[in-house]
């Protein structure tokens, strides 16, 4: 009985702890203040679609700006973590068509940005070898984004493409 007690406490904790840490830093966009945004101003067009592209472009002002909004709007706390581990990453990717806006920007950590990169990567190819559109692209990575947990069934049908 003393090994159970003990076993629901350290689970108890456990879990307090992960639902603290998670809580500290967004696990996706705010779809309020990151709607995401398409390039209008592109360096140049890509693929056969001849989307517009734009190089990324994003000042430090302006990541500091996206970080403090984020912590003071929505409670998070990455101001007080490890800079390292964020990177202010384009909603919509660059490689899709993306802009450097302020509403295609959040602050992504490297938690999240380990499960979502990978996509990223495979709608890329996708578009290259002419077997997805943009549009289809943005509407996969917006679903990705905004629910982690269907990333893997994402990955698994943009392969079969």
């Amino acid at each position: 009985m003393k090994a159970l007690k003990s076993f629901v406490l350290a689970a108890v904790l456990f879990v307090g702890l992960f639902s603290y840490a998670g809580d500290k830093f967004p696990t996706g966009p705010n779809p309020q203040t990151t709607p995401g945004a398409l390039c209008t101003h592109p360096d140049s067009k890509r693929y056969a679609e001849q989307i517009d592209y734009c190089v990324r472009n994003v000042s430090t002002q302006l990541k500091n700006e996206l970080i403090k909004m984020y912590d003071q709007q929505f409670g998070y706390s990455i101001r007080t973590m490890n800079r390292g581990d964020f990177k202010i990453d384009h909603f919509i990717p660059l490689s899709i068509g993306g802009a450097n806006d302020k509403e295609n920007l959040w602050p992504q950590h490297k938690s999240v940005y380990g499960i979502t990169d990978p996509l990223e990567s495979l709608l890329s190819e996708k578009m290259v070898a002419g077997r997805m559109k943009q549009a289809d692209a943005i509407r996969v990575i917006r679903e990705a984004k905004l629910n982690l947990g269907r990333v893997p069934d994402l990955i698994h049908y943009v392969k079969g493409l």
